[in-house]
């Protein structure tokens, strides 16, 4: 009784413990980011798509922002940005594989920043993914809507957008250390409880120094009386 007990009291301090949940599952509150972001992004992606297809489509393209921003429906057999036209097929297999990495790189998930970037890139992936399987000319054939043109650059969508996105967060994520359990890059998770322990070792030494000369004391006095 008291083995359990003391157990289950050290587990339920236990931070980690705490942290993880119950059999070491990612806190429920980082996968939930992760979702609402991959399918924002994902719905976005949608609804754009289906308005500039019903609306843009086979019409004259709409130049905004004095020429900087124009809007033009294309679509495209390769992969972000027009790259590799007529890799239909590749591209669906490479992008289906990128979902399954991170849906399984979610396992292990402890921070929110990379909750946001894996969602971003989960949500771009799957939106050109869906295009690719749903839209003509045929299943994992499909072509992909792409309707933002910026000068001097490929025509791209909102899916582009969030891949490029979610990359450079990653990127940035990694150059800083942070790792997808929330550490930094080379810590132990010992260090500062070490020094807090050797710190409270020497304040306690402090305090017992004073208590010792004052028992020494009491007992002079009353070896002289």
């Amino acid at each position: 009784m008291q083995n359990t007990r003391g157990a289950s009291l050290s587990d339920a301090q236990d931070p980690r413990n705490a942290a993880e949940g119950t059999g070491g599952c990612p806190r429920p509150r980082r996968i939930g980011v992760l979702i609402s972001v991959a399918l924002t992004a994902l719905a976005l992606d949608a609804i754009t798509k289906v308005v500039v297809v019903a609306h843009l489509e086979g019409g004259t393209p709409i130049e905004l922002l004095g020429g900087l921003l124009t809007l033009r429906v294309t679509r495209n057999s390769g992969a972000a940005f027009s790259i590799g036209t007529g890799m239909t097929i590749v591209f669906t297999l490479i992008a289906l594989g990128v979902v399954v990495a991170i849906l399984r790189t979610a396992r292990h998930l402890r921070s929110v920043p990379w909750a946001v970037s894996l969602g971003l890139l989960l949500g771009g992936a799957t939106g050109n993914l869906a295009d690719r399987l749903l839209r003509a000319p045929a299943p994992l054939k499909g072509h992909v809507v792409d309707w933002i043109e910026l000068p001097y650059w490929p025509v791209f969508n909102l899916a582009d957008s969030a891949i490029v996105c979610g990359g450079a967060l990653a990127v940035v994520l990694a150059a800083r250390g942070l790792q997808l359990d929330g550490t930094r890059a080379g810590e132990t998770g010992e260090g500062p409880e070490a020094s807090g322990r050797d710190g409270r070792d020497d304040g306690d030494g402090g305090k017992d120094a004073p208590e010792d000369d004052g028992a020494a004391g009491q007992a002079r006095s009353g070896d002289e009386q």
